[in-house]
């Protein structure tokens, strides 16, 4: 362990480069600690051997290590009380009875990213079952099928059919409603293949077009992301990858990797940080995430940001939504 002053002074230099990604100097140390510049210069030095600070080619100032974060986080972090506002804003979301829980996650997320300009996530553990399906035509040629899940979530899907009969298509929801209702939304589109397809004809006389209809609207339910991600583009925005190309478009890239992004999925129900090469995104990112469970709806949220993060504030916002989800 560090003594009380090594704390300090690391403690400080994390905060202060959070702030700014310059190095830090000894000099606003002595100022805010009160201590000479050569106590400072050697317990700096010290903080370095340890493995807690590096030092840069271009400052003699000092960095904090990804070791040196895992220590303040592991031991001197402590959560920064919310503000009222941010508070407010949260809250009046869930207060809106009008939304839907995916809603008000994805409305969160928004204000959260906003807020601290980071890149927020939330995933879903997508296990809920159909209960009912529905049509409403919209013209000749387009209809408009609603799926309802069990777990209360509506999803809708645009369907052209030229020449269709409402009459046939109300025969196909109705054996869909029938046949399939209670089936995980995953195995819907296996289940009318084998269930539902072989005998559709006895009931239905263009039964392929519209079969092919339902079909390819349950595999793009199927196969559509259960991932919402807002700010994603402010990786563009952080002062440390300002002139690193190849760094931002590599990482915006492992943004758009649906097997990566789903990767971030959180087991533990805690608030858990993620430094550099802890997480699977990028060694210069930190994510902090949690696992969230709302009358059965389950799901993973997530902050990305530099390894120089706000922790204490992240950590905070993080916890106030899982809480206000689990309160639903």
């Amino acid at each position: 362990m560090l003594s009380n002053r090594q704390n300090e002074i690391l403690k400080l230099i994390i905060e202060e480069y959070s702030k700014v990604p310059v190095p830090v100097g000894s000099k606003s140390i002595c100022d805010k600690l009160n201590i000479s510049s050569a106590t400072v210069r050697a317990e700096m030095a010290k903080l370095e051997d340890i493995g807690y600070l590096e030092k840069t080619h271009v400052s003699s100032g000092r960095v904090p290590s990804e070791n040196g974060y895992k220590y303040y986080v592991n031991n001197l972090m402590k959560p920064k009380e919310m503000t009222g506002e941010d508070m407010l804003n949260l809250q009046t979301i869930f207060q809106n009875k009008s939304l839907v829980l995916s809603d008000a996650i994805e409305k969160s997320l928004e204000i959260i990213s906003e807020i601290t300009n980071y890149t927020a996530i939330n995933l879903e553990n997508n296990e809920s079952r159909l209960k009912k399906v529905e049509v409403v035509p919209l013209s000749v040629d387009n209809l408009l099928a609603i799926v309802i899940t069990d777990n209360g979530h509506v999803e809708n899907k645009k369907i052209d059919l030229k020449n269709s009969d409402l009459e046939e298509i109300r025969k196909t929801v109705e054996l869909i409603n029938k046949l399939i209702v209670g089936t995980p939304i995953n195995e819907v589109s296996e289940k009318l293949e084998y269930e539902i397809k072989p005998i559709i004809g006895q009931y239905i006389q263009n039964h392929e077009m519209i079969y092919n209809a339902f079909y390819n609207a349950f595999s793009d339910l199927k196969n559509k992301d259960d991932m919402t991600m807002k700010g994603k583009n402010k990786i563009l925005e952080l002062e440390e990858f300002s002139n690193n190309a190849d760094k931002i478009k590599k990482i915006i890239n492992k943004f758009d990797d649906e097997n990566i992004v789903s990767s971030i999925k959180e087991e533990d129900g805690g608030i858990n940080v993620y430094i550099g090469t802890e997480n699977n995104i990028d060694e210069d990112l930190t994510v902090i995430k949690t696992k969230y469970n709302a009358k059965g709806e389950e799901g993973t949220l997530a902050i990305i940001g530099p390894k120089r993060m706000d922790y204490d504030r992240v950590v905070s916002l993080l916890d106030y939504l899982k809480s206000c989800i689990e309160r639903e």
